[in-house]
């Protein structure tokens, strides 16, 4: 008997990033998906940007690939790996190749679409020993093309998970050729599915599985229903157009205008860094607002047990962006911190308007003024608000429960699993 046949099977994830600050529910899942019995392997599309990373990442047991980020100084290693992969496996080398003549046509920058070709048959390669059994992929655009082309060469199941940017940033035919190929898919939102459905008209069953958090982390214990000044305000995000930062700015100016007496705490950091800085001295908020930039969970956890708001801003961007929903939102809601968002994408779907936190209409600078102020000083609202959003982020929100769903899923649809 070989001995491949007897070894449990990996599953291997393809991830855009690893680890990434953004994306704790992938580091999450993955520790969860371990305690379940599977084995992972990461391939990783690019090496850690940040200098620190969670605490939920150092329990993750799963060895890491990363690949060759650029076609400049990782050209040698993806040529040698390609050539390579031509050689010992020519049916599926050349059969992939012609699947990738199919696709380029709809490639907006044709050199990525060979690059990631390349990035696969590096990736197949490097697997080797690992007994693959399955290739799931984070992110129905880059990570998703690799992990469709790698499970083609090893010649095992492809899926992947959508999210957002990864959905509404590409048409909906180069999500479809990718739905074709894998034996399902899962999204993190019912906003997502629906989309999934109805726009780019998935033919595969679509699986709506929450991220989660994990609530063992957050306690609204001996929270205070009322507010009082100066209050605190805060929002954690990506410094990116679809975050809607500068709506919340313009919004806090006005409120202070009015009298209103609060500091702000935004942290986070991105492209827009300057240009925000830029807004808060244009408004005259530079002694209210702090930017400490991007700081570890640990510390957002800390500011949230200070705040007595939190706020975000989200758009939909004019490239069609837009957040599912962001776990920073569950995570005030357990830590009691009341909510004030916009009704965007999936966000409605765990902010439920004046159940739960308050809504507002996405780009309405009245709106959001009006939603912060009421929420600040409605000591009624708040003592309604705060019990109901932990209840709810308790009951659809919990991320030991979610990945255990998951985990059923891949199991009901082969995915190996040493349980």
């Amino acid at each position: 008997m070989n001995p491949s046949d007897t070894q449990q099977k990996t599953l291997g994830m393809v991830l855009k990033g690893f680890p990434r600050i953004s994306e704790t529910f992938i580091s999450n899942e993955l520790r969860l998906l371990e305690t379940m019995g599977f084995r992972i392997h990461i391939f990783s599309m690019r090496c850690p940007r940040e200098s620190f990373s969670h605490d939920s990442v150092k329990e993750i047991k799963a060895g890491v690939t990363y690949l060759p980020e650029t076609m400049t100084k990782g050209l040698p290693a993806l040529l040698w790996h390609t050539f390579m992969l031509m050689l010992e496996r020519p049916g599926r080398f050349f059969s992939g190749l012609r699947m990738l003549g199919k696709r380029f046509a709809l490639a907006p920058k044709k050199y990525t679409w060979l690059k990631h070709f390349m990035q696969a048959a590096f990736l197949v390669r490097k697997a080797k020993g690992l007994n693959l059994g399955h290739i799931h992929a984070h992110f129905a655009h880059t990570p998703a093309t690799v992990g469709l082309y790698a499970a083609h060469f090893e010649g095992v199941p492809f899926s992947f998970t959508a999210h957002a940017k990864d959905i509404y940033t590409q048409a909906p035919e180069r999500i479809m050729d990718k739905i074709d190929a894998a034996s399902f898919l899962v999204t993190c939102t019912q906003y997502n599915k629906r989309h999934l459905e109805e726009v780019v008209r998935s033919a595969k069953p679509v699986h709506c599985v929450y991220h989660g958090i994990n609530l063992d982390l957050f306690s609204c214990n001996g929270r205070p229903a009322k507010a009082s000044a100066p209050y605190s305000i805060m929002t954690v995000a990506r410094f990116v157009p679809k975050k809607g930062l500068d709506i919340i700015l313009r919004a806090l100016a006005r409120l202070r205008e009015k009298g209103v007496d609060f500091r702000y705490t935004l942290l986070g950091d991105g492209a827009l860094r300057d240009e925000i800085k830029a807004q808060v001295r244009d408004l005259g908020l530079q002694d209210v607002v702090d930017m400490p930039g991007t700081v570890t969970h640990d510390a957002v956890i800390e500011r949230f047990r200070t705040a007595d708001i939190f706020v975000l801003g989200c758009r939909q961007a004019a490239d069609g962006d837009r957040d599912g929903i962001p776990n920073v939102v569950a995570e005030s809601m357990a830590m009691g911190v009341p909510v004030a968002a916009t009704n965007i994408s999936g966000v409605p779907e765990l902010v439920e308007h004046e159940q739960t936190g308050l809504l507002c209409e996405s780009e309405s600078v009245d709106d959001m003024e009006a939603a912060i102020e009421r929420l600040l000083t409605d000591a009624d609202l708040r003592a309604r608000v705060i019990p109901a959003a932990r209840a709810k982020v308790e009951a659809v929100f919990n991320n030991k429960e979610l990945i255990r769903d998951l985990g059923e899923i891949y199991k009901s649809h082969g995915v190996p699993c040493g349980e």
